[in-house]
């Protein structure tokens, strides 16, 4: 007897950055509150913001926050292939959550069909074990350059039979063209599955638009199911660089607590820094010019995806000078992941897993030794903070649920404090140690993701800031309501599902997967 297998509904968009993995997420709430066991779906996705799902392997940022939506804990099979650019056109090949390797563009273009039987095996696990799955497409279904090896649009919708909501972003101006022209671009049986439009981002009375919809509807056969308007201060993750620009460019200058997070050409996991952005009292700025850096209460050094080559970077601009600079003022200095590295006194690749150099020095502001690996540790922690001096110390004995995501190894040269220590990996109970903290307590390292997302460990690190800021600067901790990023998140959930539900007529597009 053949297995059922579920129906998919699938979202494509005129271009990056339409709103595809927002109006996914919306959609998985929807149909979660609609009582469906509903899960999320992506072929391939590029980005450099990635979690660890459940069996340990790597996923995109996206896929886990639409997972999150649905109430499920995220799993490899909800996005298959994950490429992580790398310097000079290249990208780590993650598959089934583990990386087989770097590859430069024009070599995965050529094997990536090998990897299309990855894809639907995935695809099918999801279908089996729920009542519907929401796919989300990559880029534009219409590169034509790209098309005949197109692993993520339209190949999945012939695949699962999938009606496609093609999505437009007016932010951008011409969204009328964009989707008429993407539609063009497909072939005839492509045609067939797209079951809607959507503009998405609109600001201001969607009956100015009528004309151009009723165009659209005409002109193509395809009805526009509904226009999403712009939705300010969506607290969500972000996956991709546009998703920086725009919370750099709304940071909020009024913060008394300035944190300045150095933004690496490779910047990795940004996304975890969102938490800190949102406390009461704190200017979250990211900063890529010495003229910018200022006098921060906390300089971070984030994940990058190419250590040795950002460490560079922030020598040729002057940055890693500002930085010491600013440690010899005992200003408080963090590095996560590959800051963690760039913190050290030496970084070596004798396999050469990440550069072309044997060895490099770091910054010199932690005594550590880092070697890279060629395998990767991708996997989840639970442990606790551990006592130190200094603003980090304030946070002492908080609770610690974060992920890791390296191939290196640090060795510390000297007897100093660790910052946390590990209870739990990956399930397993360990008794391990991770990070450094200097004997001033002032320069820390980790190679743990997620710290700010610990609502005890993030109000702890910012009271210890404020403590150390002027009496003017701080105001009193008392005074700072303490947030739940939890409860938080989902009622953000709720508000973007609340207003796609709004503003689309999905009647169409469940109709036509057999759920209407």
């Amino acid at each position: 007897m053949t297995e059922r297998l579920a129906p998919v509904l699938m979202v494509q968009g005129t271009a990056s950055h339409a709103g595809k993995s927002t109006l996914v997420t919306a959609l998985c709430r929807i149909l979660k509150q609609d009582g469906y066991r509903v899960a999320p779906f992506k072929a391939q996705n590029m980005a450099l913001n990635s979690f660890v799902a459940a069996e340990g392997g790597e996923i995109g940022r996206s896929q886990a926050l639409q997972a999150e939506a649905c109430g499920l804990d995220p799993s490899i099979d909800m996005n298959p292939i994950l490429l992580k650019p790398e310097a000079d056109a290249h990208s780590q090949v993650i598959v089934n959550g583990q990386s087989i390797g770097s590859m430069p563009a024009a070599v995965y273009q050529r094997r990536k069909l090998e990897l299309w039987p990855h894809v639907t095996a995935a695809l099918d696990r999801l279908r089996a074990r729920y009542d519907v799955v929401v796919a989300e497409g990559a880029g534009s279904p219409a590169e034509i350059n790209l098309k005949a090896t197109d692993l993520a649009n339209m190949r999945v919708a012939r695949y699962a039979r999938a009606p496609v909501l093609l999505v437009g972003d007016i932010d951008r101006g011409g969204v009328f063209a964009s989707l008429l022209g993407t539609l063009e671009l497909l072939d005839p049986d492509e045609r067939a599955l797209v079951a809607g439009f959507a503009i998405n981002k609109f600001r201001g009375d969607p009956a100015i638009l009528a004309p151009g919809l009723d165009f659209l509807t005409q002109r193509t056969g395809v009805p526009v199911l509904g226009v999403v308007p712009h939705l300010p201060r969506l607290d969500l993750p972000e996956e991709d660089s546009l998703g920086l620009d725009d919370a750099a460019s709304t940071a909020d200058p009024s913060g008394r607590i300035d944190i300045a997070v150095i933004r690496l050409p490779h910047i990795a996991n940004f996304d975890e820094f969102a938490p800190l952005a949102g406390e009461p009292l704190v200017r979250l700025r990211y900063v890529e010019q010495l003229a910018d850096l200022g006098q921060p209460n906390l300089v971070i050094l984030p994940g990058t995806k190419t250590t040795v080559a950002d460490l560079d970077w922030l020598r040729r601009t002057g940055l890693a000078d500002g930085v010491l600079g600013l440690a010899q003022r005992r200003t408080p200095i963090l590095g996560i992941c590959g800051g963690y590295q760039m913190l050290g006194s030496a970084i070596h690749d004798p396999d050469h897993a990440e550069s072309g150099m044997d060895s490099v020095p770091g910054l010199g502001l932690l005594p550590v030794e880092t070697t890279f690996a060629t395998t990767k540790r991708t996997v989840r922690v639970h442990g606790r903070l551990l006592g130190s001096v200094g603003p980090f110390g304030e946070a002492a004995g908080a609770d610690v649920v974060a992920y890791e995501i390296h191939m290196g190894r640090s060795v510390a040269g000297a007897a100093l404090q660790p910052l946390v220590r590990i209870d739990t990996r990956s399930g397993e109970s360990v008794r391990e140690l991770d990070g450094l903290v200097s004997g001033d307590g002032l320069i820390a390292g980790t190679y743990l993701h997620g710290l700010f997302e610990n609502d005890a460990l993030r109000h702890g690190i910012v009271d210890g800031l404020a403590a150390q800021a002027p009496a003017r600067q701080s105001g009193r901790a008392e005074d700072r309501p303490r947030r739940n990023l939890a409860a938080e998140r989902g009622r953000e959930l709720d508000r973007l599902a609340d207003a796609v539900r709004a503003s689309l007529d999905l009647r169409p597009l469940l109709a036509a997967s057999g759920l209407g």
